[in-house]
């Protein structure tokens, strides 16, 4: 075992989840903490945990489909830390990873990594069927606009008067596309 720091690195996907579960009986240095979908690479701490690693340390993650939900990124990220000399293991699979591993644990890497994206597209497709019986039953409104039509009008207003898209976008909380998306339609 790899004699660095053990650096932990735990997700959830949204900020009213909790992440206790994750890593609770392990001896960790660091601990890096993203409450962000796994979809995405664009995480914060998980940038931060990565740029961290240096050669002898060792990733811990409470699962495979913590650290990606994307089979692509999933060994991207376990090949790039392994190729520096960074160990990752995950826990709840009870696999380690070192850069010397066997065709065996790189076909484990690769047949767990595809049931975690498979899980992803299953939520995803189960999310759009129960969007479809709610829209055909009347129950689905979709999403409520980030803005009202007064709050638009009032950032018009202020874009008139010289202000920026920019600033106002971070000031209301939403992005600059969503700002003028609500421009163009209200």
């Amino acid at each position: 075992m790899a004699k660095g720091h053990i650096i932990g690195y735990v997700r959830v996907s949204s900020t009213d989840q909790n992440t206790v579960r994750q890593l609770v009986d392990e001896m960790l240095d660091k601990r890096f903490e993203d409450k962000v979908s796994g979809k995405t690479m664009d995480r914060p701490q998980l940038k931060a945990a990565l740029s961290f690693c240096r050669e002898g340390d060792t990733l811990v993650v409470h699962s495979m489909d913590r650290l990606a939900r994307n089979l692509d990124d999933l060994r991207r990220i376990v090949l790039d830390l392994t190729g520096r000399g960074v160990h990752v293991r995950f826990v709840k699979e009870s696999l380690t990873f070192t850069g010397e591993d066997s065709p065996m644990a790189n076909l484990l890497l690769s047949v767990m990594g595809a049931f975690a994206q498979f899980e992803r597209e299953l939520i995803r497709e189960r999310q759009r069927e129960g969007v479809q019986i709610a829209k055909a039953a009347g129950k689905y409104q979709g999403r409520k606009p980030s803005l009202t039509r007064e709050v638009v009008k009032v950032l018009r207003a202020r874009i008139a008067n010289g202000e920026k898209k920019a600033v106002l976008a971070r000031e209301m909380r939403i992005s600059r596309q969503t700002l003028d998306t609500h421009l163009k339609s209200a």
